[in-house]
């Protein structure tokens, strides 16, 4: 049920418009003055603001400013008995919605009052779909630790080079951040990102999903398709997780990164390919080469600039960055107002054992985020990030 706040010096309006609001459905609220609106506005969450202009204490216009200054989300409609064009200008200029006169028309009232709502609502889902484009295009890495440093300058070294880059650390460090940060800084950031998760897919596809098929390759080939070397073209191949890949598949791969050709499964022909490719794995590969689990000529072919990423527990002291990160980008994205975390709380999260490592803490922010108040107590933490 969307909410609505009436801000009126007038008794008779005010319990007239909750009169008919709540019979259109609405949830209202009232306050008598500029003053009362505002304090009310900060400890509630409101869809629309209908406020009159010539009020004691403060009046609609300081109101109209104070919303906007604190950048309260919620539509804003101005009604007044003494409405001239200059009034209605200033108020639209200032961020109001509409500006009507008294004494007010039902009919129009409230189709002003949809139209409004309905411009919320489209705004809000203008600014979802951008967080998600920006989240998407997101390769910063945060942080302030020798080991991020580091991994930071390699990055400014290696990147505009086509030199291939291995990157080991645990799961949820951060390798996919740091392969997406070498191709927005390089030579290729213009042509495709393609990634390949070989864990997630089963060996008797891994090299179709490589290297491509011909129609009729195998059963279910009903057409033509290209590989992830393909679509890379130019850009740069991220094989996550590539200690997982079976050895016929790292024949292939090896060839393919000798001869920069490729061959789809089913077919004879060679197709050139530009790609740079960039490794990450969990696992430790002397240890998987020494077991016969990975060539070892195709790991120096890959590990030319090893990049090594700490776990989240070698680099605590980025944990308050992270925090207050992962803060914004949670709270706006549960459209709730920003949270504080106490210093004991920050403590508090600096000293737990990470073990999922960075995608660990960002879902226990996520998850203090919706089930704590406005400040996250070192008690919220100590319940509700390891839930037993």
């Amino acid at each position: 049920m969307e909410k609505i706040l009436v801000v009126d010096d007038e008794r008779p309006i005010r319990s007239t418009l909750k009169e008919i609001l709540e019979f259109e459905g609405f949830k209202v609220d009232l306050a008598e003055d500029g003053q009362q609106g505002l304090e009310m506005i900060l400890k509630n969450k409101y869809d629309l603001i209908l406020t009159d202009i010539k009020m004691p204490k403060m009046d609609g216009m300081e109101l109209l400013n104070a919303i906007s200054e604190k950048g309260i989300e919620a539509q804003v409609v101005m009604i007044s008995g003494h409405g001239t064009v200059e009034t209605a200008v200033e108020a639209i200029k200032k961020g109001a919605y509409d500006f009507i006169q008294k004494p007010l028309d039902l009919n129009r009232t409230l189709v002003t009052l949809r139209n409004a709502l309905d411009k919320k609502e489209i705004v809000k889902e203008v600014k979802k779909l951008k967080r998600k484009v920006s989240k998407s295009k997101l390769t910063e890495i945060i942080g302030e630790s020798k080991p991020i440093a580091d991994i930071k300058e390699m990055i400014n070294k290696v990147a505009d080079t086509d030199a291939r880059v291995f990157i080991t650390g645990a799961n949820g460090a951060g390798k996919e951040l740091v392969a997406r940060q070498l191709h927005e800084k390089s030579k290729r950031s213009k042509m495709p990102f393609v990634e390949v998760n070989c864990a997630a897919i089963p060996s008797e596809l891994i090299e179709s999903e490589l290297f491509g098929h011909e129609k009729g390759a195998f059963t279910s080939a009903h057409k033509q398709r290209k590989g992830k070397f393909e679509l890379a073209d130019g850009g740069t191949l991220f094989m996550d997780e590539i200690g997982d890949m079976s050895l016929s598949a790292q024949a292939k791969v090896l060839r393919a990164l000798q001869e920069n050709k490729i061959t789809r499964v089913g077919g004879d022909k060679q197709i050139k390919v530009d790609v740079r490719v960039i490794a990450a794995t969990n696992k430790d590969m002397l240890k998987e080469i020494e077991e016969g689990n990975f060539r070892e000529d195709l790991y120096h072919r890959l590990n030319v600039i090893p990049i090594h990423v700490p776990s989240l527990n070698e680099r605590r002291e980025d944990i308050p960055l992270l925090v207050d990160y992962f803060l914004q980008i949670v709270c706006e994205d549960q459209g709730v107002a920003p949270k504080k975390v106490t210093p004991k709380a920050m403590k508090a999260l600096q000293n737990i054992d990470w073990t999922g490592n960075i995608r660990e803490l960002r879902n226990v922010i996520e998850r203090l985020v919706i089930l704590c108040d406005k400040e996250i107590t070192e008690a919220d933490v100590n319940r509700y990030a390891n839930p037993k």
